[in-house]
């Protein structure tokens, strides 16, 4: 790197959004000085709108539920789940682990901004609009380089240790060669908000509704919807399934909600008034969790897919988890990254893996729809679905891909007839 003015500080974290608020106030709180290093300006738009109970717990661990509960966002107990006029729901409230039940859906930019504004308002230092150029771990110190976006004035900050929350971002797998190739197939989103005027539909607005489409098993939708009387509606699909679609995003998810009469019903009356996006290509894995001098938090380092929600959760809880070894080892304690940190959050992320590959084979549906299920089963996948995928005294948890295998197979239509 070429010799800059070189800022000194104790721990740097790449990204605002909930990894990096939750991280930075975590230490902040232990005492430690944190600095937030933002490329975007806030608010901003993202999607991952609808939040799964765990989330809740890491909110209340860095002092910020109060603060989210008083925002006025839709209260979420649970998912509800369609296909075709099967319709199950799970309440998060009747589950098997210990902790939050209920939780919120919300417009991401309203609460990635509250959130890093709690971080500030508990003394962490964000600076937005700053892009990570460059970064060198071969010293004894990280360093970065750091271009200000608004008048290109380039400085370096030497500090102990780097947390990478940038998200989609992905800044250190980026800048240190980390990507390696997901193994799910790639997908598609695409999705709107709309003002969906959904009153008398049947739809409940403290769940998230997943719909599945009537003829494809592995085409899905999510409709979530918000304390504004809107909603957010997408649609996921192998690349395969857009072929002779409109490329026009919009007549192509109005084509495709067209199609699946339930979520037809419940957007009847919809007024449709903003321009769909769409985000393609989004799982994504890395070769490793940490490094000398870094570790990697949620989408920056792993994302599965949409259809759970789990992507907040599993930054939340990489946070909370990373932003405690690392207080150890601020602190002067020997700490192992690899059995502290990286072991045991991916057998939570595999958990999901589990569950986001048996929803795509069906399996998993066969069981959300199985009708006589047993009580106690229902509160073990409830649980997995409001984010508890780390508690391993649930069944379902400590050993997902049996467990599961063995449901399915007793829930599966041929066996349940």
């Amino acid at each position: 790197m070429n010799s800059l003015e070189v800022e000194k500080r104790q721990v740097v974290v790449i990204g605002a959004g909930p990894s990096g608020a939750i991280a930075s106030a975590l230490l902040k709180r232990n005492g430690h000085d944190v600095l937030v290093l933002e490329r975007q300006r806030f608010p901003r738009f993202s999607i991952g709108e609808s939040l799964l109970s765990h989330c809740l717990d890491f909110v209340e661990e860095a002092g910020m539920l109060e603060a989210v509960q008083a925002a006025g966002f839709q209260t979420k107990h649970g998912a509800a789940f369609a296909w075709g006029e099967r319709y199950s729901d799970f309440d998060f409230r009747d589950g098997f682990t210990q902790g939050m039940g209920s939780t919120y859906q919300v417009l991401r930019a309203d609460f990635d901004t509250l959130l890093a504004n709690q971080a500030e308002q508990q003394g962490v230092e964000i600076r937005y609009e700053e892009e990570i150029v460059a970064v060198d771990f071969s010293g004894a110190c990280p360093r970065l380089a750091v271009r200000r976006l608004g008048d290109g004035h380039e400085y370096q900050v030497e500090c102990a240790f780097v947390l990478d929350g940038s998200g989609y971002g992905r800044v250190l797998p980026r800048l240190l060669d980390l990507d390696t190739p997901s193994t799910f197939p790639v997908r598609q989103a695409v999705f709107t908000h709309v003002e969906d005027r959904s009153a008398g539909s049947g739809f409940d607005r403290e769940k998230i509704l997943i719909t599945t489409h009537p003829a494809m098993q592995d085409v899905w939708f999510w409709t979530i919807p918000f304390s504004n009387g809107r909603c957010s509606v997408g649609v996921v699909a192998a690349a395969t399934r857009y072929a002779g679609r409109p490329q026009d995003l919009d007549a192509c998810l109005k084509q495709f909600v067209a199609e699946t009469p339930s979520l037809q019903r419940v957007l009847a009356n919809a007024v449709w008034d903003t321009p769909a996006r769409a985000l393609g290509g989004y799982s994504a894995n890395v070769k490793r969790l940490h490094g000398p001098g870094f570790a990697l938090l949620g989408n920056a380092a792993e994302f599965l897919d949409p259809v759970f929600s789990s992507g907040v959760t599993i930054a939340m809880r990489s946070a909370s988890m990373a932003a405690g070894v690392l207080h150890r080892q601020l602190c002067g304690e020997a700490v192992d990254w690899e059995n502290d940190f990286a072991i045991p959050l991916k057998r939570g992320i595999d958990t999901f893996r589990v569950y986001v590959e048996g929803w795509y084979d069906g399996s998993f549906q066969d069981v959300i729809h199985y009708q006589n299920a047993a009580p106690d089963i229902r509160r073990m996948i409830s649980s997995i679905l409001a984010g508890y995928a780390w508690d391993e005294r649930n069944p379902y948890v400590a050993e997902p891909a049996r467990r599961l295998r063995a449901l399915a197979e007793f829930c599966a239509p041929a066996h349940a007839v």
